[in-house]
């Protein structure tokens, strides 16, 4: 029931706080001090340094190549448990042989010998007067002079980053040629030789190009790649793994040797990826060397070179590149240009900026042949007709059905273009002459037999096992992705229809249609949303779905597939065991163990708010939601609040979102904002309405439009605006509550902050963003306005309580309780107290208490 999002802290901890750890590090084990004059050999794989709790360790590894681990050559490295480096001594260069040792010296300074003697790395820390070493429980190994650090592999690392560990402007990663940075614009990039910028990912795009104060990038514990910086109201989180957090497994992020940034997740020896930063591996540049063509196989992307014009440079490895048999300045005669269609030569900044023409295909073509330093040409088959000459000594080409440019490389005459894979030669057609008689009726003898064979099996399949999702017949989609993964399935109505058994179980229905569960073919729980009333067209629907797919945020419920057939619409999203919000806020009596106690109220009501922030003001394009209500509210197994049914409204371009017009009204009644009503402009400020009517009914667990005779008929809104303007806060706190421990000055900030967003003007409700800000007390929130309907209460009345210090934490008399079962005390108190024992919200890293400060 925590939250996963950094939230801003004081500064200070109690005492009691700092007593309690104090006592506790009396008794936390310490890790063993290394000393100058200590030394590790590479002869002895055993011999370790070790944290603590034997969790990291400094030793010799076998070193690792792009394509296996050799046993004769080594790295200097910390490693996570037996086998995962976090960090190597001099990086990927520093290859080692078996005589090799690690010096910790007498001045202080660290010293990696190969077996001749030979210097390869050191950390040059001979004059800070080191006097011990030691490597923690966070995999850090520090120097120290006597209690103080002087030096740590955290502020020089190598490829990896893990949790805990602050990534600022001035470090980068390294692999090979390849680089990865933190821009001050807080702009995530991938390099190769320092200057082709092929990747660059941005926390916001409508403000990339603003310069941040101090931008700090963190891993953290739960896969989570989070930006603080002193000019972000709050942590944004840029990337996550698609584990979601669950389970005690060990994430790092590691820019690896083929150029791509990968967070893994490992538990018991055994990773996967969980987070990749360029989907398509053919578009990291300089992947298969230089002259060489990016394409992709039934196992993945494969290299290969443009034609029989050239050789590859290394026959064992085809990632280092291709070389022309013949150089263009030994040409026996003129130069062409070879022709290859559905290719694209990779062309990032600053290369974009130079050698780029306004030209047909033959003039692309022409023109590199004549220019003597052009040696590849680019003409992109769109409305411009963008022509790239290429000039530079490493070009790189990506392949593919789908790439509708074509691409030139100069060669020397005659062009040879590759020939097709499986087409024989004339000779062979010729010495296996004779044998075809017989070869044909051995062939039709063989495909015979088969096609019987197949044809019972398919009889077998379809009587016995086709509606079983187990046995289920899999598309391609399912061969080569994973539900886990960030990438998008297409499904057709078939297959989900089977995995839903017929659309049985249904969960439940919304505005824009009914939701049922179901069960996909490698065992995943997921939730499909049956369309109805949808108007768009194919691709607009298809681009609705793409916007939809792009928004990743902890608090937003993952899409992981959609149908689109003839008349069928369908989205497919991840599961949400404990359902919606409001069977938790609205429950009866007699359902006292879905009770939520007050803590996991505020953190569902901060972390709702953060999902919708995302939506109007993180994404690319903002996206109103249209119809916030705790219904599309949903609590996952450790009821985090994730937001459902985003991106199904229009639309909105971030430059005018704030004044465009939708000319239908969608939502909820009692929910809706005024303005949909009164045919005014529709703002991200509606949507700011129908949440302060879902948190006020968080605070006080009824209805906002509920009337009744203790609300002296009129609703429970108007209400609870009367009772706060006369003092009386615990009147509008859900009375459930009454048995447990209610924070107070939360409470309070919970209720002003309702008022203000429900206010009838949208230019008197705070932005979204804001509201984050005042529930988490960053910001001070001044009284409310009354509100319209509620304007007459008097202003000689007395002002609402003022929440001191001494009043943070209230527990709310009991006797004003309703007489309640002990079993269902003690089932509302289970929750109570796994919602208090839960610390997801803490932050795992100083960065993310640095960000809130």
């Amino acid at each position: 029931m925590g939250r996963r999002k950094a939230t801003r802290r004081s500064s200070f901890p109690s005492m009691e706080i700092v007593i309690i750890l104090s006592f506790l590090d009396l008794f936390a084990p310490l890790a063993a001090e290394i000393l100058p004059g200590s030394v590790l050999y590479a002869s002895n794989p055993n011999q370790t340094w070790s944290s603590s709790n034997n969790t990291f360790f400094l030793r010799f590894i076998p070193a690792t190549t792009p394509t296996a681990r050799t046993t004769t050559n080594f790295s200097l490295a910390i490693t996570y448990g037996s086998s995962i480096p976090i960090w190597k001594a001099g990086g990927d260069a520093a290859i080692v042989d078996a005589s090799a040792s690690f010096h910790f010296l007498s001045d202080g300074n660290l010293c990696l010998l190969n077996g001749s003697g030979s210097l390869l790395w050191q950390s040059n820390t001979s004059d800070l007067a080191v006097s011990s070493a030691i490597l923690d429980e966070d995999g850090n190994f520090i120097l120290k002079r006597r209690s103080m650090s002087v030096w740590s592999t955290f502020d020089h690392p190598t490829d990896t980053l893990v949790p805990s560990q602050n990534f600022t402007t001035d470090k980068v990663l390294t692999s090979g040629l390849y680089s990865f940075r933190l821009l001050n614009n807080g702009n995530l990039t991938l390099r190769w030789n320092d200057s082709i910028m092929y990747w660059s990912f941005g926390w916001n795009y409508s403000v990339s190009n603003t310069d941040l104060r101090n931008p700090v990038l963190a891993l953290q514990s739960l896969g989570i790649l989070s930006l603080a910086d002193p000019m972000l109201s709050s942590v944004v989180n840029m990337a996550y793994c698609s584990d979601f957090g669950e389970g005690d497994n060990f994430r790092f992020l590691r820019l690896d040797s083929d150029g791509n940034l990968r967070i893994y997740s490992f538990v018991n020896g055994s990773g996967t990826v969980c987070w990749t930063g360029v989907s398509d591996q053919c578009e990291v540049f300089g992947y298969c060397g230089d002259m060489g063509i990016c394409s992709y196989g039934e196992t993945g992307p494969i290299c290969r070179c443009p034609s029989e014009n050239f050789d590859p440079i290394d026959p064992n490895d085809s990632r280092k590149g291709c070389k022309r048999k013949m150089e263009l300045k030994n040409c026996p005669l003129n130069a062409t240009m070879l022709q290859m269609d559905h290719t694209l030569f990779l062309t990032y900044p600053p290369e974009t900026s130079t050698e780029v023409f306004i030209v047909g295909i033959s003039a692309c073509r022409s023109n590199c042949l004549e220019g003597y330093s052009c040696v590849a040409s680019t003409v992109l088959a769109d409305s411009i007709g963008q022509c790239y000459m290429k000039t530079s000594n490493f070009v790189g080409g990506y392949q593919s059905p789908a790439i509708p440019s074509t691409s030139f490389v100069k060669v020397c005459s005659p062009e040879l273009p590759n020939p097709p894979p499986s087409l024989p030669n004339e000779e062979d057609k010729k010495r296996k002459g004779l044998e075809l008689p017989s070869l044909i009726v051995v062939a039709f003898a063989v495909l015979s037999t088969m096609m019987v064979l197949v044809i019972l099996a398919g009889g077998l399949w379809f009587c016995c096992c086709r509606n079983n999702p187990v046995f289920g017949g899999r598309s391609s989609q399912y061969s080569l992705l994973d539900y886990t993964s960030a990438v998008l399935v297409q499904f057709s109505y078939r297959e989900l229809h089977r995995s839903t058994r017929g659309f049985r179980q249904k969960l439940g229905a919304g505005g824009f249609g009914a939701v049922y569960k179901g069960m996909l073919a490698n065992g995943t729980v997921v939730a499909v949303k049956k369309l109805e009333g949808i108007a768009q067209g194919e691709k607009q629907f298809r681009m609705e779905v793409a916007t939809i797919s792009s928004t990743h945020h902890l608090n937003l419920v993952r899409l992981i597939g959609f149908c689109s057939e003839r008349k069928h619409r369908l989205l497919v999203y991840e599961f949400m065991k404990n359902g919606s919000l409001d069977h938790f806020l609205f429950s009866s009596e007699d359902e006292s163990e879905k009770l939520l106690n007050w803590d996991s109220r505020f953190r569902i009501a901060l972390g709702t708010a953060r999902g919708i922030t995302y939506l109007h003001d993180e994404c690319q394009d903002c996206i109103m939601h249209c119809d916030i209500k705790p219904e599309n509210i949903l609590l996952d197994e450790n009821f985090h609040a994730k937001v459902s049914d985003f991106g199904l409204a229009k639309l909105i371009n971030p430059k005018d979102h704030r004044y465009h017009t939708l000319t239908s009204v969608r939502g909820t009644r009692g929910y809706l904002a005024p303005e949909w009503l009164a045919d005014l402009p529709i703002t991200s400020k509606s949507d700011v309405y129908s949440y302060g009517m879902v948190l006020l009914e968080i605070v006080s667990g009824r209805r906002n439009f509920d009337v009744s005779g203790e609300t002296n008929g009129k609703k429970f809104s108007l209400w609870a605006y009367e009772e706060f303007y006369n003092g009386n806060v615990k009147g509008i706190i859900d009375k459930r509550l009454c048995e447990y421990v209610v924070d107070m000055e939360q409470a309070m900030r919970a209720i002003q902050v309702s008022f203000w967003c429900i206010q009838e003007q949208p230019n008197q409700r705070p932005v979204i963003g804001k509201v984050v800000q005042m529930l988490e007390g960053i910001v001070e929130i001044e009284k409310p306005p009354p509100l319209n309907a509620a304007a007459g209460v008097s202003a000689g009345g007395a002002s609402p309580m003022n929440i001191g210090s001494s009043m943070t934490v209230l527990s709310i008399s009991a006797a004003s309780c309703p007489a309640r079962s002990a079993s269902s005390s003690l089932q509302a108190a289970g929750i109570a107290s796994f919602a208090s024992g839960m610390d997801v919200g803490r932050p795992s890293s100083s960065i993310l208490q640095r960000g809130s400060e």
